[in-house]
Parts: C-alpha cells; structure tokens; sequence
C-alpha cells in the first residue's frame, strides 16, 4: 500500500508520518530529504523544481513493487502531484490511502511554523509568510483529514492505522 500524506508545512506531517512507518515498519519517503540531496549535489543555484517529487515516486514504485509498504511524506499541495502518487501506486497494482493534515487553529500553526528547527542539514524551511502564499490546491479525492491542533501524534496515529484495518484487502 501507498501511504501518500500532503498539508502545508507545520501541520506535523513528518512527525506523524515517521511515528506511523516506526509502527508499521514501512519504508518512509520524505520528499524534503531529497530535494535537499538534489540541491546539495549542486554547485550553482539552480532550480530543481520537480525533481524531488520524481525521484520519490520512482523510489516508492520500485519499493512498492517489492510488496512493501510505503509512506510518503511531502506537502503534496499541488492536484498533480496528488495524481502522479495515485499513478504510482495504481501503476504497482497497490491501494492508495490518502492523508492530509491541517492545523485549524492559526496561532497554533504559526507558532509551529515559526519555531520548527531544520533536522535535514541545509534546509531552509518556510516562514509563516511563504506558508500563507503557498499554492494548495482543494483537495478532490477521498482522503482522511486529521486536525492536528485538536489531536495529539498518538491519537493521529491510531486514527490512521484504525482506518487502514478497516480497508477491505
């Protein structure tokens, strides 16, 4: 199964999705990291625009294709990238679950934003500024939505694996 989660930065994607591959033991793809790879293994400014996401689903089809579990964790704010996940994992013949985490309490979202530290080496993240310009397209496909400002990581967690037990196989 494909795990695709998406959400602006500073809803807790990335805590919530490595809590949730620790707990399923899947394999864990944070766009972020690879896009940081990208632009360290260059030496000038450029744009690698689209590369991260490419090479995650690359990564995720050939893991997928080996019958593990993956999870994806990228803003994934944009419609096409919705769809290419959703074509990754109907291309490895496996169920996509889609998870989007907001943070409906502005301040509390703000706060995160503003006071989150780097954990990958040269990554710059986004001031609260560039979270409220970022595009995000709405979302169109059945996907759960979990409130981070009014559930604890534990409880998203156990709200997400008690959705994926309730999935026919």
């Amino acid at each position: 199964m494909l795990i695709a989660f998406g959400g602006l930065p500073g809803t807790g994607k990335t805590t919530v999705a490595q809590a949730l591959a620790r707990q399923l033991g899947a394999v864990y793809l944070r766009i972020d990291t690879l896009e940081q790879a990208l632009a360290t293994s260059t030496t000038d400014e450029t744009e690698i625009g689209p590369a991260g996401y490419l090479v995650g689903y690359a990564v995720a089809a050939d893991n997928l294709r080996l019958g593990l579990t993956v999870i994806a964790d990228s803003v994934n704010s944009l419609d096409v990238t919705r769809n290419a996940w959703r074509s990754v994992a109907q291309k490895a013949g496996v169920r996509i679950f889609e998870i989007e985490l907001i943070c409906s309490d502005p301040s509390v979202h703000r706060q995160r934003v503003e006071g989150r530290r780097a954990d990958i080496a040269g990554l710059k993240l986004p001031t609260w500024s560039n979270v409220l310009e970022r595009q995000y397209d709405a979302w169109e496909s059945e996907h759960l939505v979990i409130d981070t400002s009014i559930v604890s990581i534990e409880q998203a967690v156990e709200t997400i694996i008690r959705r994926l037990s309730a999935i026919p196989t």
